[in-house]
């Protein structure tokens, strides 16, 4: 079984002092992040490429600890980004450059450390792939509304490493799952743009521009610039 390749990630996380053990014992020095939807070109493809850019604005060669990743349900092994897709992440001052689409596999779900999902039925796919990913996997959204309700004074500081800062991070939106429930089923839906025109596109990079940014600012300790 071999990993996801690194080169998806912002960086290859080289901070010895990060170094954490995982499953079979590997040791591993960075914090994996896996958005999931259905042909991983459309909306996880923004996903990814926009929690990227994010972190790196906060961040800098310290998001590097970071990997981000994506992978689709029914992927489209080898596929281009959805031309509009690029266009919206241009908007956001993001890149699109490089990007191949490809079907979630069982080694990315083992190596995820975070799994962020565009709709319900993605996190229940993913989740029955098992590998104990139930206590890691949210709908994006969903993610957001627990990362909310979680004191920021709790988190351990960035000065002890963006890794250990993720990981209770996750942690602590699993302790809340139970307690914050969604208003309606659809709150925790991102909608497929997939042969939409251009404006739906923009209304689906902005829902996910909206709920990513609280989630970059929980993981890394540092605000958006105004």
């Amino acid at each position: 079984m071999t990993a996801p390749d690194a080169g998806r990630g912002i960086g290859n996380g080289e901070r010895a002092t990060e170094i954490t053990t995982t499953f079979v014992g590997l040791p591993r020095d960075c914090f994996r992040i896996l958005h999931v939807s259905t042909g991983n070109v459309c909306r996880s493809p923004i996903t990814e490429r926009l929690t990227r850019h994010y972190v790196t604005q906060r961040l800098g060669v310290l998001g590097g600890a970071l990997i981000v990743e994506s992978a689709g349900t029914w992927g489209h092994e080898g596929a281009p980004m959805e031309t509009n897709a690029e266009r919206v992440l241009a908007e956001f001052g993001a890149d699109a450059t490089g990007f191949t689409g490809r079907e979630l596999l069982d080694e990315h779900v083992i190596m995820a450390d975070l799994v962020l999902t565009a709709t319900r039925d993605h996190r229940q796919q993913v989740i029955s792939m098992g590998h104990s990913a139930g206590l890691r996997t949210f709908t994006l959204k969903e993610f957001t509304r627990l990362v909310r309700a979680i004191d920021p004074a709790t988190l351990p500081p960035l000065e002890d490493g963006v890794v250990a800062r993720a990981r209770a991070l996750v942690r602590a939106a699993a302790a809340l799952r139970g307690w914050l429930l969604a208003p309606t089923a659809e709150a925790d839906e991102v909608y497929d743009p997939y042969g939409a025109p251009l404006t739906f596109f923009r209304s689906i990079g902005d829902e996910i521009h909206q709920a990513l940014d609280p989630v970059v600012t929980a993981l890394t300790g540092v605000r958006a610039r105004m």
